[in-house]
């Protein structure tokens, strides 16, 4: 458990497959829990060894599955949504219909969405749009210039002052810096959409016959390996990528203004990724949530990937994954922040 919790010090440009090990936290932390139990019913005195994993990866387990005494979020506190659509699916909404991922967004009361694979409904590819730019007085799209680029959306309640886009190598990802005017005040806002795992649906299902052992011991060690290349080549493209987001925040945190950031990581929380962007930030989730909040939801795929981080000048509260909302492959996450000066 050791190992796998402090993955997330390892780059993947050096070291190609370790990083993928922190997709195992879960099983090493419930491997360590098994142990703990055994013991404590058979010899306890050996329990101290699953105790002392937990308290040195302590950090870890909090980061994966945080336990906070939960607290409402005062009068005014600005609530933010970050939400991966995936192109707003379902993408049979009849032409009088609403999307059901729009009528979500419109009912979150939201004051700041941030928006992923925002692309067009086949259907109505205007009227999604529409819809909820007519609900926030300013919004912004943009999109990756390339074939398939995926489209990031912003709808605010707070004035857009300008926008500018973070330098990085990718083919289809990108990330969008903004400056709001938050009651007075300039706020730095990032909307991410990092590099994806590159899965296709076929390797999604191999994945999810392997999870669940139902594939012969021959085809589930090749397949293993395929999975793990896979997912390293991911990790080392993000890699590049949250150095780029990491170095635009601390030159913006350098000049005094204070962040948001918001979006789609495409990794765990034991990740490379995660801890270089959330350096010196407050992950909301961590701070504020319960429980794993499993973010990413399909083909027996159950990671937290989707985050809101925000700097000292801001405090959250009652960060969640909201598993209602079923019609992506993501769940959308959901915190309210209010200001408490610079420090």
């Amino acid at each position: 458990m050791i190992l796998i919790g402090y993955t997330d010090h390892i780059d993947p440009r050096q070291h190609f497959l370790l990083p993928s090990l922190g997709l195992a936290m879960p099983m090493a932390m419930g491997v360590n829990v098994v142990f703990l139990i055994f013991w404590l019913l058979n010899r306890s005195k050996f329990a101290v060894v699953p105790i002392i994993g937990f308290l040195l990866c302590w950090g870890p387990v909090r980061r994966y599955c945080p336990v906070n005494i939960p607290s409402d979020p005062p009068k005014g506190a600005i609530k933010v949504l970050s939400f991966n659509v995936f192109m707003f699916n379902p993408w049979n909404t009849n032409q009088d219909e609403t999307n059901p991922i729009v009528d979500y967004i419109l009912n979150s009361g939201a004051d700041i969405v941030c928006l992923q694979e925002a692309s067009y409904d086949l259907q109505n590819p205007e009227k999604i749009y529409s819809t909820l730019a007519s609900a926030y007085e300013y919004s912004d799209t943009v999109q990756k210039s390339s074939p398939q680029g995926d489209i990031l959306a912003l709808y605010s309640r707070y004035p857009i002052i300008s926008r500018e886009r973070i330098k990085y190598d990718s083919r289809y990802n990108l990330s969008e810096a903004y400056v709001l005017n938050i009651n007075g005040q300039k706020v730095l806002l990032v909307n991410n959409h990092l590099e994806s795992v590159g899965l296709s649906q076929e390797d999604k299902t191999s994945f999810s016959r392997l999870v669940h052992g139902e594939m012969q011991q021959g085809s589930s060690k090749k397949e293993s390996k395929f999975l793990l290349r896979k997912l390293g080549e991911g990790s080392e493209k993000r890699a590049s990528q949250a150095d780029a987001v990491a170095d635009y925040i601390a030159k913006k945190r350098s000049e005094g203004m204070s962040v948001i950031v918001c979006g789609d990581f495409n990794d765990s929380p034991i990740s490379y990724t995660h801890r270089r962007i959330a350096r010196g930030l407050t992950d909301c989730y961590v701070a504020t949530g319960n429980g794993p909040g499993w973010s990413y939801h399909k083909s027996s795929i159950h990671v937290r990937i989707d985050n809101i981080l925000c700097s000292s000048e801001w405090k959250p509260y009652a960060a969640k994954v909201d598993n209602t909302c079923p019609y992506s492959d993501h769940y959308p996450i959901i915190c309210w922040l209010t200001p408490r000066g610079k420090r």
